[in-house]
């Protein structure tokens, strides 16, 4: 038999229960179908601007407003990254990968922050200890060998705590040249400790010496003028 629509109430999937309250007139109970309109389109609107997740079949569009909704930019050169360490540099290869595998801006920059506060400090210990490994290679070869060598370095080490400031000859025993100046400044006699003796106006502190052999140019470059002038320095400081 077919219903009389004129008498049948309206019907909705799983009962009258089904509606929430809030879509009900709360004097009468009954359905308030405008509301229900009004939460459809609100709804609708929402669902446009949501952004699917692209599985492995979507095409490149679909990938680019995933990756737009995110926040990646549309380029490479749209990463704007901060490098704590002067040692570091952005690389255009890396930015490409990371923009490639979809990172965020934020994403990004941790890569770089990770690599200056983890990469950067373990690149500098095993360049130190190669720059070691060097500088005992050549003063074995200097010395004739092992040996020879470790005859030397008990006199230099004994001469120069007794007759150097500790900071002093820590700097001087780190590096070939610096081994080479302390054996120079005991062949000539004890120096006589007072600083900036027989250097004038010109000659370099302590702090000052010590300073320069942190540089780069000495540890790193072997500049052979900033090398003679840290080695004259000593000299000057601590003449014979």
């Amino acid at each position: 038999m077919t219903a009389n629509l004129l008498e049948a109430e309206v019907q909705t999937e799983g009962g009258a229960d089904a509606v929430p309250e809030k879509f009900r007139d709360p004097q009468t109970g009954a359905i308030r179908v405008d509301l229900l309109v009004k939460s459809y389109r609100a709804l609708e609107q929402k669902l446009a601007g949501m952004v699917s997740v692209p599985g492995d079949d979507s095409d490149d569009d679909a990938r680019l407003r995933f990756n737009r909704a995110l926040g990646v930019p549309d380029s490479p050169d749209g990463y704007e990254i901060t490098l704590a360490n002067p040692a570091l540099s952005t690389d255009a290869e890396v930015n490409r990968r990371l923009h490639e595998a979809g990172f965020t801006p934020t994403q990004a920059q941790l890569v770089y922050d990770l690599a200056c506060d983890h990469v950067v400090p373990q690149l500098h210990r095993m360049a130190g200890e190669y720059r070691q490994r060097g500088e005992r290679d050549r003063l074995l070869q200097r010395y004739g060998g092992e040996a020879r060598f470790s005859e030397t370095a008990r006199a230099l080490e004994a001469w120069g705590q007794r007759n150097l400031p500790e900071s002093v000859f820590n700097a001087l025993a780190s590096s070939y040249e610096g081994i080479c100046a302390l054996e120079s400044m005991m062949q000539n006699g004890d120096p006589a400790l007072t600083r900036g003796a027989g250097g004038g106006d010109a000659a370099l502190s302590e702090d000052q010496l010590v300073g320069m052999m942190r540089d780069p140019r000495y540890w790193k470059k072997r500049d052979p003028e900033f090398l003679a002038k840290v080695t004259d320095g000593f000299k000057r400081l601590y003449p014979g």
